[in-house]
């Protein structure tokens, strides 16, 4: 299916100017596109100079709304009809970071994957499956999709930070406990940031915890 699409949207830095040392890929929730997360880049900037900020429209119209795009279908919550959802995107996914990494010269350890929503359930599911480790994932108020399959799924082993409100109405904030439980048993470092009184968002010590961890996985 990869090679019918092409992914495309918005970039941001490096702040430095020139070539990249890194690279960070912001996968959007649904309804949304590459405009919305493309719009975290400048609160990292100054930590990641030498980022290149990245935020692919996701493939498909999104199914449920007159606007924005979808990684996959969520009118049927049906876990395997979301699993079947992730894995048909997840090549077209995998295609856009190998293209990217190519033409910038850069290694997989010196790419981060930063998902919101839908996009953390893209980036869970498809870091691990990566035969080359990339340097982390960040997931904001998303969900593990297929969790049971991950111990012999998981070829790499990137770090990972979830960061979830607890008062999340759209992805129950146990979806970021049951990830991190998931994860953990299956070798993948991983840490949690429960947001107190937080809706379906982002908010500022997110974007903190956020950048602090970028800093450190990818290269300097």
């Amino acid at each position: 299916m990869s090679g019918f699409f092409t992914l495309e949207g918005p970039s941001f830095g490096p702040a430095t100017g020139g070539r990249p040392r890194s690279l960070v890929v912001l996968l959007h929730g649904l309804g949304a596109d590459g405009n919305d997360l493309v719009q975290l880049a400048p609160y990292w900037a100054d930590l990641l100079p030498g980022t290149e900020f990245l935020s692919p429209h996701a493939p498909f119209p999104c199914d449920m709304a007159p606007y924005g795009r979808q990684w996959f279908s969520l009118q049927d919550r049906d876990p395997h009809r979301v699993r079947s959802g992730v894995a048909a995107a997840a090549p077209i996914l995998d295609a856009f970071l190998d293209a990217t990494l190519e033409a910038r010269g850069l290694p997989a350890s010196a790419l981060a994957l930063v998902g919101f929503s839908q996009g953390t359930m893209m980036s869970l599911f498809v870091a691990p499956r990566r035969a080359a480790a990339i340097a982390g994932v960040v997931g904001f108020s998303g969900a593990l999709v297929a969790a049971d399959e991950l111990p012999v799924a998981a070829i790499s082993r990137p770090p990972v930070l979830l960061v979830h409100g607890d008062a999340d109405q759209v992805v129950p904030f146990g979806a970021m406990q049951a990830a991190e439980r998931a994860l953990a048993s299956a070798g993948i470092p991983v840490a949690a940031e429960r947001r107190p009184g937080l809706a379906h968002s982002i908010d500022e010590p997110g974007l903190e915890k956020a950048g602090a961890f970028l800093a450190r996985v990818l290269p300097r």
